[in-house]
């Protein structure tokens, strides 16, 4: 199964998708794509590791997230990919030429042969002002296109805000 938990900053994304992780009785592994480059950064990741169950496995990776899930989907577990948003993010400042529409097809074929539980954190960035800049016009239409393809291959999907999650597509019931 499929989740994706989208949402704006600070809106109880994390904490949703972690409510679901651990709901199952699967182990988890929680696949962590964000850096530390900064002071802020590096707050905002201690506070999700403090937030985070310690019998959870985790992973990091900033940038090679579909070798990734190919790996860890060979077998029954939850796994968390928290978030999309950075690792997008990453691809953006470590290879800004690339070609996103082939990035993010090989993200969503190294789910077909899935056997885990899958659950995608992202942010919901176009609701907001567009930006100024070319490179954050770029960040926010590929997050579009990027929460766009796994909503289509997702088999619930929730927006979360103050908290509070909305199911947009639930395929489970």
């Amino acid at each position: 199964m499929i989740t994706l938990v989208l949402g704006g900053a600070r809106s109880g994304k994390s904490r949703i998708a972690q409510e679901l992780a651990s709901a199952g009785a699967l182990p988890v592994v929680y696949i962590a794509t964000a850096t530390a480059l900064d002071d802020e950064m590096a707050t905002r990741i201690e506070h999700h590791q403090h937030n985070r169950p310690s019998e959870w496995r985790l992973r990091e990776c900033p940038l090679n997230l579909a070798s990734a899930l190919q790996e860890e989907t060979q077998q029954p577990q939850t796994i968390m990919v928290d978030c999309l948003t950075l690792w997008l993010n990453n691809q953006l400042f470590e290879y800004p030429e690339q070609d996103f529409s082939a990035l993010f097809d090989e993200l969503v074929n190294s789910l077909s042969a899935n056997n885990a539980n899958v659950i995608f954190v992202a942010n919901e960035v176009g609701l907001g002002i567009i930006p100024l800049g070319e490179v954050s016009r770029k960040f926010v239409d590929e997050a579009g296109r990027l929460n766009q393809q796994l909503a289509q291959i997702a088999d619930k999907v929730l927006f979360v805000a103050a908290g509070l999650p909305l199911a947009l597509k639930d395929n489970t019931k």
